[in-house]
């Protein structure tokens, strides 16, 4: 080979070398850019119990220095966050349900009021109307939720109740049964799906206006409350069960008949829901193959993010609120349009809600 040969190959890596680096870093831009328009959503923390009683991983003040605050989600350009109520499953005497009712009602109360400390950063969301307005403010959005229906006891009018304080989405289970439904990791089927009362929740929950989350059910039970719920069904933080075969990870089937209802399937984070690999190979490239998985089975109409972060969440690439942008990097990297990553960060889940909304409304009037 002559030198002029040399030189030219030399030229050309210099070349790929540099388009590669300006690449990324248009990337980058790109998704600076469109997140100051679009709106973003996160369906599911457990920041704000950790928040209410901060201990261990806490700052020089004494505050809770997780992966999600308000600060942190305003530098990864995330809009808003599904704030969770997080019930572990126990016993279901009368006293211990009353008990865990109140525990529900009083955290609620208490993130409102860390809230209303903040006031300067954010604000709670009680509709679908709220969203782009506070976010339109510079404000970080609070939406809450409960993990785990265990909080509603076995009376019905808590749904009400809880609808009233703000609660726009309840996840029927954590891991075990409850009085409402079957869970993914029980190992025995009480009630094969929904139980009586399961079906009396949804239908309240639809009356109210509050999202039927079916993340932590059953296979069972997430057929019931598709064919049982007038609204979409969502699930809050799940990953696809034919990428790792994990009981908590959703099926084709169950991401068809979700997808059916015009629900959400909000792919989560952390190495136990995306891959079997050495944690140090798990990262945003795993995720989006979730993403993409459900994009390519039922649409980009019907996925978003969940992350389960200061839950579970969380892998190399996103261990916080900060690092959000790297999702939209990497699916703009896959040639995702600006359309698509609307969609996906936020309007599929204004969609949703919108649609609760509505439904709730119709009730009302009838």
């Amino acid at each position: 080979m002559n030198k002029f040969k040399l030189i030219g190959a030399a030229i050309v890596v210099i070349v790929a070398a540099s388009f590669t680096v300006q690449s990324d870093k248009e990337l980058a831009e790109h998704a600076d850019r469109l997140h100051k328009v679009i709106f973003s959503v996160d369906t599911h923390t457990d920041t704000a119990i950790h928040i209410n009683h901060p201990k261990g991983k806490v700052d020089a003040d004494g505050n809770w220095d997780g992966q999600v605050s308000f600060s942190k989600m305003k530098e990864g350009g995330l809009d808003a966050c599904f704030f969770a109520i997080f019930l572990s499953q126990g016993p279901r005497d009368v006293e211990t349900l009353k008990k865990e009712t109140q525990y529900a009602i009083d955290e609620i109360n208490l993130f409102k009021e860390y809230v209303n400390n903040h006031s300067d950063e954010a604000e709670v969301a009680y509709c679908a109307d709220d969203l782009y307005k506070i976010k339109n403010k510079g404000k970080s959005v609070v939406i809450f939720a409960i993990e785990n229906g265990y909080a509603l006891g076995k009376d019905i009018k808590n749904v009400e109740m809880f609808a009233k304080m703000g609660v726009k989405a309840i996840t029927l289970s954590h891991n075990y049964n409850n009085d409402i439904c079957d869970a993914s990791r029980d190992s025995v089927a009480e009630w094969h799906g929904l139980s009586p009362f399961g079906y009396e929740v949804v239908g309240e929950m639809n009356r109210c206006g509050v999202i039927v989350d079916v993340s932590h059910t059953s296979t069972e039970t997430l057929f019931d409350c598709v064919k049982a719920s007038a609204a979409p069904v969502i699930a809050t933080h799940s990953c696809v069960w034919n990428i790792k075969d994990h009981p908590r990870n959703l099926k084709d089937d169950e991401i068809k008949a979700i997808a059916s209802t015009g629900g959400l399937i909000q792919v989560t984070t952390g190495r136990w829901a995306l891959s079997w690999l050495p944690n140090e190979q798990v990262n945003v490239s795993t995720m989006c193959d979730h993403i993409e998985y459900v994009r390519n089975l039922v649409g980009v109409e019907h996925v978003g993010v969940g992350t389960d972060f200061d839950g579970g969440g969380g892998m190399n690439g996103l261990e916080d609120a900060t690092k959000m942008k790297n999702i939209t990097i990497e699916l703009l990297r896959r040639g995702w349009s600006d359309e698509d990553l609307k969609l996906f960060w936020g309007d599929n889940f204004i969609r949703v809600l919108r649609q609760v909304e509505k439904i709730a409304k119709e009730a009302a009037a009838n």
